[in-house]
């Protein structure tokens, strides 16, 4: 097995937190409607992506009717539908669509993560359940070789800054911004990025033309 199998698969039988694994069994269990034929994954949600990737994306958490349904990194909601086009008109997806783990889409020279591998009530994990997946996070930026990271909104932003001063590749603490740039050591960057949620692209403050210009921004830094 890999070393990026393998960690997937360490993903997807952790038990750290007990509150989370209750919460995505539940609603594992419970459904919603719309998805009463579906036979949602419930555990902790892998990676996705190329894991020699040179451009390493990183949310916040499933969402516990989407990817917690699914099986895979932001597939099956909204966000994903927003995050998907972008990457595929960016070059970074082989199709704009992702519905179901088994849809055949495939990244492109692109890896996703997150800050907390289950779903959270409310789409709010507590700081304790992301230092309990903070290891994942350190797994996977080791085994990946980006050289650009993007984080989706403010809490990515500040767990990704962690991590990258622990590797000695930032010196200070930025603010997060929507398209913020940050150069770091040997020639990686670090860009943000509002998160495509419901929250944010049905209010208009995240576009499609802004998602696009953070990936085509991605891909000349690359």
């Amino acid at each position: 097995m890999t070393p990026w199998n393998q960690l997937n698969a360490n993903v997807v039988a952790c038990e750290r937190c007990p509150r989370l694994r209750d919460y995505c069994r539940q609603v594992a269990a419970e459904k919603r409607r719309a998805y009463r034929e579906w036979t949602y994954w419930g555990r902790p949600v892998p990676n996705f992506g190329d894991a020699r990737a040179g451009m390493l994306i990183v949310g916040l958490a499933p969402a516990a009717h989407g990817a917690n349904r699914t099986g895979r990194m932001f597939t099956g909601d909204r966000s994903g539908e927003w995050l998907y086009r972008a990457l595929h008109r960016a070059g970074f997806a082989n199709q704009p669509t992702a519905a179901s783990a088994d849809d055949g889409l495939r990244l492109i020279g692109c890896a996703i993560t997150a800050v907390c591998h289950c779903a959270p009530p409310d789409n709010k994990p507590l700081p304790e359940e992301t230092a309990a997946c903070r290891d994942w996070l350190t797994r996977t930026m080791e085994i990946v070789p980006a050289r650009v990271y993007v984080a989706l909104g403010g809490i990515a932003w500040r767990v990704l800054v962690r991590e990258l001063r622990v590797r000695g590749w930032l010196a200070n603490s930025p603010a997060f911004g929507h398209a913020a740039l940050v150069q770091l050591r040997d020639g990686r960057w670090l860009l943000g990025c509002y998160h495509p949620s419901q929250q944010n692209t049905f209010t208009g403050r995240l576009t499609e033309e802004m998602l696009d210009a953070v990936f085509s921004q991605a891909r000349e830094l690359l």
